[in-house]
């Protein structure tokens, strides 16, 4: 295992455990005085060795095609929206940075209100004094390891005026001053507002005895532990307000991405012929995504046949080896995945014959949830509630096969930087929303389950699926099996 691997499990740059690991190398290392005594002369210095510069931020990461104003514009509405609310400081922690293997990814909120990949930093939302204030480390301490100066020769954070330049944020503080700044508003009854993730009043949380906490939460409890008379209250109805409507930007980089998930689709159906495993046709989906400039997977494809399409992913996913069945003819293919591309994701679903052919019954019941999803679709419009959609979806899904839908919601979510990005279900849709409409069928008396998925972006007049090029019929999706489409 490399020093740096280590180094990103401790979640320090030069923890105890490769502090011991140089207390060793000082140990069994000769020293200059050392080489004398053996007759060894000491190793040469060129002195035309120049050290490795300093890594910038602007070095490394991809700009995002958003401009400044937007991001200003994003904390702007935030602190409107916060203010009609009541106002208060709104406190938005970043990543910690910390990585097992996977890509760094940045939270949500904080991504959504800067554009930045930087690690352990604070977002102050200030509704009360109308500002922003981003607490920053001085340095990535990622890229530090005094051990090692050639290959982490560090990166400056706080002082990289081509980082600031990106968020546009009026002010920028040291990390290590927040905890003196949040104190002195607590005394100064300023109400902190967090975004809890659900609508309600905060739950003081406590440390469960199995798993882990989330970011906020864990933040959330230090808080309580410091503060315990702290007026702490839930931002999530103003964040997912906010957030609900994408500007034309973000709607252009969720083009992207639904077009990438539905060519990883077409690839993924293919492929599909009885004998080859679940697990190959995910490999295939997501060799696709990445060729179609995915920087990640959002989520973990779900690819699931025969008796496993009857569960949802969850139940799949609970043991180790389940999500690599052999498909068989006769089976049907489910797949549900999504790209993700510049932070922005997709979610699309197609439901697919091994064998070529949807026999009669399955025809059937992939209509209820296509007829679904339409009568849904045609509904989209400004103005119309979710709940008005559930009652679209219920009269077109026959009575006798209500109780092998999925749930009683208006089958689907928001999508965006997040497969879940926040959303109030009673809110009125306005142009620029964008979310999935999915009707789910699971019909374990017949052993049958079966669904579509699209991303849906609410227009000025109605309703534009991002996803309408990606065949959904059930004639169009027998063609696509085994690359039929492409010889037609």
């Amino acid at each position: 295992m490399h020093l740096s691997a280590i180094e990103s499990r401790t979640g320090a740059p030069f923890g105890l455990f490769t502090t011991l690991l140089g207390i060793c190398a000082v140990a069994v290392m000769p020293t200059a005085a050392a080489s004398q005594t053996t007759g060894t002369p000491p190793p040469a210095v060129d002195a035309s060795d120049e050290p490795t510069p300093e890594q910038r931020y602007g070095d490394w990461v991809r700009r995002l095609d958003f401009r400044p104003q937007e991001y200003a514009f994003r904390r702007s509405n935030m602190i409107r929206l916060l203010r009609e609310s009541g106002g208060g400081m709104m406190i938005v922690p970043s990543s910690d940075g910390r990585t097992h293997g996977d890509t760094f990814r940045q939270l949500g909120d904080f991504w959504y209100y800067t554009g930045l990949e930087v690690p352990n930093s604070v977002l102050v939302l200030d509704a009360d004094r109308d500002r922003s204030i981003l607490f920053l480390p001085p340095t990535d301490y990622r890229f530090e390891n005094p051990g090692r100066p050639n290959d982490f020769p560090g990166r400056p954070l706080l002082d990289d005026y081509q980082l600031r330049s990106i968020a546009g944020i009026e002010e920028y503080r040291d990390a290590s001053e927040f905890e003196d700044f949040l104190g002195r508003r607590v005394r100064g009854r300023t109400t902190l507002r967090v975004n809890l993730g659900v609508p309600g009043a905060f739950e003081p949380s406590q440390v469960p005895l199995f798993g882990g906490l989330d970011p906020i939460t864990a933040m959330l409890v230090r808080i309580r532990q410091d503060h315990p008379n702290a007026d702490i209250a839930s931002a999530f109805e103003e964040v997912a307000l906010g957030r609900m409507v994408k500007s034309r930007y973000e709607v252009e980089k969720m083009r992207i991405a639904a077009d990438a998930t539905a060519q990883g689709i077409r690839a993924a159906a293919a492929r599909i012929r009885p004998g080859v495993d679940e697990r190959t046709l995910q490999g295939v989906f997501e060799e696709t995504c990445r060729a179609r400039g995915a920087q990640t997977i959002p989520f973990t494809p779900i690819v699931k046949s025969g008796p496993n399409s009857l569960w949802p992913w969850r139940v799949l996913a609970a043991h180790y080896d389940r999500r690599n069945r052999p498909v068989e003819n006769g089976d049907l293919v489910i797949l549900d995945v999504g790209c993700e591309i510049d932070g922005y994701i997709s979610d699309v679903g197609r439901t697919f014959p091994v064998n070529g052919r949807f026999d009669a019954v399955q025809r059937e019941k992939l209509m209820v949830s296509t007829q679904a999803a339409d009568a849904i679709i045609e509904a989209v419009r400004p103005g119309v509630t979710f709940d008005e959609l559930t009652q679209v979806a219920y009269r077109a899904i026959p009575d006798h096969e209500e109780r092998y839908m999925q749930t009683p919601s208006f089958f689907g979510h928001h999508i965006g930087l997040e497969a879940g990005d926040p959303a109030l279900p009673g809110e009125p849709l306005r142009p620029g929303m964008v979310f999935t409409v999915e009707p789910w069928y699971y019909n374990h008396d017949l052993g049958i389950a079966v669904f579509v998925e699209d991303v849906i972006l609410v227009t000025e007049d109605g309703a534009e699926v991002l996803t309408r090029d990606l065949p959904r019929t059930p004639e169009q999706l027998e063609a696509m099996v085994g690359g039929a489409e492409a010889g037609r």
